[in-house]
């Protein structure tokens, strides 16, 4: 395990305070309803087929790509679906919410003295649909996209990137996200203050990773008032 001290003495203890996005701060469980349910129904409205022979040619695609910027690029779906996933994605806007605990901790950092970057795979049009729904950008120093960085967080190169732009001591950093292949990669970086959020989806239980410190949300970093 990278990280054992209780998460609320975390904050005190950094300079940069990196976040993922979905299934961190937003509740992932917008994003299953769209690409496990709506993207495949509509899949099969275009092509004939039925849901249950679309859910199984998209997720084995899904599984093909995870990890890539392909797999994390609305272009590329809509693209390689003949379907406008974009205008779907806006189309069920209204379910796009903070997890639990997310607001507030963004409203916390905003007045310490820590830089607070947004750190995403998400394609920027989904990052501009999520912050037009809930005013997330507004909390960030800055925004980092795999998309504009040309890297996956998955891989060594995004996390180069983003040292090069921040110039960030990594001993002094704190990364919160959801996915563990994520996570092994900014370990293997050099990253050694890694959270695990165990409940992405408010819709499933929580699940934790032996390898990683788990909070169930990032309302366990927000400092205990005296």
């Amino acid at each position: 395990m990278t990280e054992t001290r209780p998460p609320r003495t975390l904050l005190g203890q950094c300079e940069t305070l990196m976040l993922d996005m979905d299934g961190t701060l937003l509740d992932l469980a917008y994003d299953n309803y769209m690409w496990l349910t709506r993207v495949p129904q509509a899949y099969a409205e275009r092509h004939e087929l039925t849901e249950n022979e679309a859910r199984q040619a998209l997720f084995a695609l899904y599984e093909r790509l995870k990890g890539t910027l392909d797999w994390y690029c609305l272009d590329h779906w809509s693209d390689r679906l003949g379907v406008d996933v974009l205008a779907l994605h806006r189309e069920h806007r209204a379910r796009i919410d903070y997890l639990p605990g997310a607001e507030r901790l963004l409203e916390t950092v905003a007045a310490a003295r820590v830089r607070v970057l947004l750190v995403t795979n998400s394609h920027r049009q989904t990052l501009s649909l999520k912050s037009e729904m809930t005013g997330l950008d507004g909390y960030f120093d800055e925004i980092y996209t795999s998309h504009e960085l040309g890297y996956a967080k998955e891989e060594r190169s995004f996390w180069e990137a983003i040292e090069s732009a921040e110039r960030f001591d990594p001993d002094k950093t704190v990364f919160v996200d959801d996915t563990a292949s994520v996570l092994e990669s900014a370990r293997g970086y050099g990253l050694r203050r890694l959270l695990h959020v165990t409940r992405p989806d408010t819709g499933r239980p929580a699940r934790r990773h032996p390898d990683f410190l788990g909070i169930e949300s990032v309302a366990e970093l927000v400092p205990e008032r005296g």
